[in-house]
């Protein structure tokens, strides 16, 4: 099992999540706490760096996205460090 943390912005970002994204987002953090940080079940799942992934929660429009970071140095710990639309997202 992984440790799945969520950054100040993540936790703001999901209040404001329609219902239908925060179920899935909810299903997200259940994969990543039990599977772990890859997650290639998921649309456009992708690495974008030695410890960041990304994928969409959902698509169309608006386009939802979850970002997410292994912590270096720690043992299992992912921090997801933003959830919402595409066009704000940290990329």
């Amino acid at each position: 099992m992984w440790t799945v943390l969520l950054s100040s912005r993540a936790r703001k970002n999901r209040r404001e999540l329609p219902t239908a994204i925060e179920a899935a987002f909810k299903v997200l953090l259940a994969e990543l706490e039990y599977v772990g940080p890859n997650r290639a079940n998921w649309a456009n799942y992708s690495k974008l760096g030695s410890q960041t992934h990304h994928c969409h929660i959902k698509k169309g429009r608006p386009t939802y996205v979850a970002v997410w970071r292994v912590e270096k140095g720690q043992i299992r710990i992912i921090e997801v460090t933003y959830v919402g639309t595409h066009e704000k997202a940290p990329y």
